[in-house]
């Protein structure tokens, strides 16, 4: 069975919500090559800027955040079926001030074993401070609560 690569996969936003200071953001990749894939692992991530340039961001992968646990588990991936990860960022930059923080309006991801890139954007925009969280890939939309 192939990997799953950005050349069969569709990437989306699914949300975001937050509280004290932090938000999660949600993400699907949907398998759209027609056959079943393997993944493992972690996306790498970069949040966009309105105009696409990326933003300054370090990014640390985690199998608990602020928001509970999500183990990194292998997973098939049925034509159709998604997967997905969540984001954790802080609302404050250092020193507890907004100072550095920037408005994310869309989300550049490398999928587990690729080095091709996919986006999709946050309509509203998403804050973020320069760090953030990156859970592993889980079976359909169960990253996101």
């Amino acid at each position: 069975m192939p990997l799953c690569t950005a050349a069969g996969l569709a990437l989306s936003f699914l949300g975001q919500q937050g509280a004290t200071g932090h938000g999660e953001l949600g993400f699907a990749l949907r398998n759209a090559s027609g056959r079943s894939c393997h993944t493992f692992g972690y996306p790498g991530v970069s949040f966009l800027s309105r105009g696409g340039q990326a933003l300054p961001m370090a990014s640390t992968r985690t199998t608990h955040d602020f928001f509970g646990p999500a183990p990194a588990v292998a997973i098939v991936v049925a034509s159709g079926a998604s997967v997905s990860f969540r984001l954790g960022v802080t609302h404050f930059g250092a020193g507890g001030s907004d100072a550095g923080c920037a408005t994310a309006y869309a989300l550049q991801a490398i999928p587990p074993d690729d080095t091709a890139t996919l986006r999709t954007t946050i309509p509203q925009g998403a804050e973020e401070c320069g760090t953030a969280t990156v859970s592993p890939l889980r079976p359909g939309r169960s990253a996101y609560p």
